[in-house]
């Protein structure tokens, strides 16, 4: 849906530009009207514009040691499948944390809980393929992953998964991933630890913090709100579904930025911070960007610009966090630490290593599948380490948030901090965009600090780990 609800406050970002910055998805059906509103379907017809998900996702619980003895062999609990992926996946989000909303060609999936983490997707049914390459995401799920659970489950966590793949794994791929850092595990764990101690499990954190789950009737209001707040009302096609198997993804629909939300994620304290995760940071990065002279990769080797990550999520994943009583980096902080844990440790001994931080087993495997992609024998110690971006970006920005200039990081585009000095008298600055929550410098740079205090991080410590 287009959510048009009143005049713009800036100038519209034409979608042809602003679509060369994010992935984009082939073919669409044309718009067609509801409840007043615009209705783009790229979802599958079965799901249900009137349908009310505001009730809890169910999560699977850890089984006692005593129904073990009752039961010998476990049963995993019930899987959630992602999309066959027919084409190359140039319209996921570069994160690799999301997957599509639902389609025609596939079974539709259920609501998972926000604590959990978001599948990889699923990889297509073997059969003879047309394209020159596998897409990433589709080349490390593996084919075989649901067989290789139900042995993992049923052999009470001591079998190590031996996982297959549809097509080569990119050797070029495995070999930028394979290293995991440890240079912020202390930082991970302290991250992990403090949440621990407050809440007693993550579950229970989100339960006191997150507020009740909103019903479609609750979410619309508060992005139109959201929407006239950064002044693109009428520019960004929102979606609502059940079948979106991540809190949000962000992607070119109709040549249109679209913006994908699961509602069960959808929290009534936390939906504007996924907004301004979204919105505020990677839709209005990208509509600077689009301005610049560095918008194209031949502009960006022109002037050297680094990469955009990890400034990127590390900016977004703050952002998400930011107004929230207690802005805990959870996630950021477990996947940092699961990664580096699998670089040294078996699938099994993993799983097992996992068990003090994350009592859900359902939740705990798909950590460790996460961790351990690409591998074929989880038996052997090995990673595939993309997430630790989230981590590494956080704590380089919040080590640097005294002296970074935080308008001109917004208004250069997609540029990384370390940049923003000699890019500044280049950049197209007159038209861009500043999100509202940004304008506060004083006010934002507070509650960056506010960010360090509740994640018991020390500058000195930071210092020492980055120095200038």
């Amino acid at each position: 849906m287009v959510l048009d609800s009143g005049p713009q406050s800036y100038p519209q970002q034409h979608p042809d530009d602003f679509g060369n910055g994010l992935p984009r998805r082939r073919g669409g059906k044309k718009g067609s009207p509801c409840n007043g509103l615009r209705l783009y379907p790229f979802l599958s017809p079965s799901l249900s514009l009137e349908s009310d998900s505001s009730g809890p996702a169910q999560t699977t619980r850890p089984p006692s040691k005593a129904s073990y003895l009752r039961n010998p062999e476990p049963r995993p609990p019930p899987l959630n499948f992602c999309p066959a992926i027919p084409s190359p996946c140039s319209w996921m989000r570069r994160s690799e944390s999301t997957c599509a909303v639902n389609r025609r060609d596939r079974a539709r999936g259920q609501i998972r809980s926000a604590a959990s983490l978001p599948h990889i997707p699923r990889a297509r049914a073997a059969g003879p393929s047309n394209r020159k390459s596998p897409c990433l995401l589709v080349a490390l799920r593996p084919v075989n992953i649901e067989v290789e659970r139900e042995k993992f489950f049923q052999a009470r966590f001591a079998y190590n998964p031996q996982f297959q793949y549809e097509e080569p794994v990119p050797e070029a791929v495995l070999e930028k991933y394979k290293e995991a850092s440890d240079q912020f595990v202390s930082q991970a764990i302290g991250i992990i630890n403090a949440v621990l101690e407050k809440y007693g499990s993550y579950e229970s954190f989100e339960a006191t913090n997150g507020g009740k789950l909103l019903s479609k009737c609750q979410i619309w209001p508060i992005i139109r709100k959201y929407m006239q707040k950064e002044g693109c009302s009428g520019e960004v096609v929102v979606q609502l579904t059940e079948d979106l198997l991540s809190q949000a993804v962000m992607m070119v629909e109709n040549c249109r930025p679209t913006l994908a939300i699961n509602l069960s994620g959808a929290r009534q304290n936390w939906l504007e911070g996924m907004l301004r995760h979204e919105i505020g940071t990677h839709y209005i990065r990208g509509v600077n960007n689009a301005h610049q002279p560095w918008h194209s990769l031949e502009g960006r080797k022109q002037y050297g610009l680094k990469p955009a990550n990890p400034t990127e999520e590390g900016l977004a994943s703050l952002h998400s966090v930011l107004f929230r009583k207690q802005p805990f980096l959870w996630r950021a902080a477990l996947l940092y630490y699961t990664i580096y844990q699998a670089s040294h440790m078996s699938f099994c001994e993993l799983f097992q290593d996992l068990d003090r931080y994350v009592q859900d087993v359902g939740v705990r495997w798909e950590y460790c599948v996460r961790a351990k992609r690409g591998q074929r024998d989880t038996s052997k110690p090995g990673c595939f380490s993309k997430d630790q971006v989230y981590l590494d970006g956080i704590l380089r920005i919040l080590r640097h948030r005294q002296t970074i200039d935080f308008h001109l990081l917004a208004a250069l585009g997609k540029v990384s901090y370390e940049d923003i000095d000699h890019l500044k008298k280049f950049g197209a600055l007159d038209k861009a965009r500043i999100p509202h929550f940004m304008q506060d410098r004083e006010r934002y740079n507070q509650l960056l600090d506010h960010i360090v205090t509740t994640n018991c991080l020390k500058d000195e410590e930071l210092e020492q780990l980055l120095p200038d």
